[in-house]
């Protein structure tokens, strides 16, 4: 199904690749979102829906001295957020903090909260931990796993544990299990890996070329869905790694990012480089014995209101109907799916 745009749009300044749902705050819909600009000073906004849905507003407006490749906002603080940066040959990351009465500054600056230091290769994301205060945080690098413990009132960081993924593997990502918080799947060049932070040793792998994303089905246990280059979306269970139990179309060009919906059952968002965010409804299965194999096409929306490539995705943790997509180009957009939500 073909859709046309009835979202609201935002313009960045600058090119742009990541967003991030503002989960702590409970009284707003409200996103974070940072850009990407080599030569200028780079941007970090701070974006709210209003509450008739019509408009978004910008709430704050930070200056952050490099480009943002990874931005997360803290699940228990809707002031903290991490980011992933890099300017030429230097890479970095940090946990950040927004000024208390950033509304009544006319430049305000954001506060530094804890460097996340030790890393000798390129930083790919940072993880905060699933749901509720909790002081863990994980950053992947292309070799390496770091599992940090944060003291936010005394802005430090500091590191419990790390593991090299060995040479042979170039991590690019990863996602932490809502349902186990001892598991993480960290995305690499060849595979998909299952680790186990107690140990920080891998626990299993699904042989996968070209991952680009995986996220967790927050509903259901032991459901991973990944996103790759040409071959589509597939879903897997983890307590068999062979087969996928399913599979979606995806895009018609690379499939670069995939969300599960976090409290509608079988939603699915991806975004791709073909400028498009499709809306997705699989369903679930029950057989983990044979493999399904099938290709269903279960699209329920097309958003193709985009002159680039869409790279960031995140749905409203407070509005699950809702959710924000950024394209590489800096627009936001942010859509309702009400009229295609399950019937009861």
């Amino acid at each position: 199904m073909q859709g046309g745009s009835t979202g609201v749009g935002y313009g960045l300044k600058y090119q742009a690749r990541c967003i991030s749902d503002v989960k702590a705050d409970t009284d707003h819909t409200s996103f974070l979102t940072g850009t990407l600009s080599l030569k200028e000073e780079n941007e970090v906004h701070l974006i709210r829906l209003s509450s008739g849905g019509t408009e978004l507003i910008c709430e704050g407006l930070f200056s952050h001295p490099n480009e943002i490749w990874d931005l997360a906002s803290c699940p228990f603080d809707q002031r903290i957020f991490s980011t992933v940066f890099s300017s030429g040959e230097t890479y970095g990351a940090a946990v950040w903090q927004i000024p208390e009465l950033y509304g009544q500054l006319s430049s305000p600056q954001l506060e530094t909260v804890a460097s996340l230091d030790g890393h000798t290769c390129k930083i790919k994301c940072v993880l905060w931990w699933p749901t509720g205060r909790h002081d863990k945080l994980v950053s992947i690098d292309e070799q390496n796993l770091f599992l940090w413990s944060l003291d936010t009132s005394k802005k430090t960081a500091q590191v419990q544990s790390q593991e090299s993924a060995g040479v042979l593997h170039t991590l690019t990502g990863g996602a932490w299990d809502p349902h186990d918080f001892n598991t993480i799947s960290l995305t690499c060049d060849s595979s998909v890996q299952l680790w186990d932070l107690r140990t920080m040793k891998k626990t299993g792998s699904i042989e996968r070329a070209h991952v680009r994303n995986v996220d967790y089905n927050m509903k259901t246990r032991y459901t991973l869905v990944t996103a790759e280059d040409e071959s589509g979306i597939h879903i897997w269970d983890l307590r068999n790694l062979k087969f996928p139990v399913s599979e979606l179309p995806g895009h018609s060009h690379w499939t670069w990012a995939v969300k599960c919906n976090p409290e509608y059952e079988g939603l699915i968002l991806s975004a791709g480089t073909d400028s498009a965010v499709n809306l997705w409804l699989a369903s679930p299965s029950d057989s983990v014995v044979e493999p399904k194999n099938q290709t269903i096409e279960p699209l329920l929306n097309s958003y193709n209101d985009y002159e680039d490539s869409v790279y960031g995705l995140a749905w409203s943790s407070r509005e699950p109907w809702i959710f924000a997509s950024l394209s590489y180009d800096g627009r936001v957009v942010v859509e309702s799916i009400k009229a295609h939500l399950p019937k009861k």
